[in-house]
């Protein structure tokens, strides 16, 4: 399923199974480039795995991430 909201929303709220595109990325250039190391960059295919106390497992680049969801909350698809 891709998500084709002109608005965007943050990935947090992307449901499991969900395939989304990554519109950009907010907060400070630091968190930016944390972000952008691990694969989040604006463009990229990116879907939610799972989940689970307080964090949420992604696909992003081939790779499998497990990020906090207050940085999933600035990704926004």
């Amino acid at each position: 399923m891709s998500n084709e909201r002109g608005g965007g929303m943050p990935l947090v709220m992307a449901g499991v199974g969900e395939e989304s595109y990554i519109k950009r990325i907010k907060g400070k250039d630091e968190t930016k480039n944390f972000l952008e190391k691990l694969g989040f960059v604006v463009g990229g295919k990116v879907m939610v795995v799972s989940k689970n106390n307080g964090n949420i497992i992604v696909n992003v680049k081939d790779s499998r991430v497990a990020i906090s969801k207050e940085m999933a909350a600035r990704v926004m698809i």
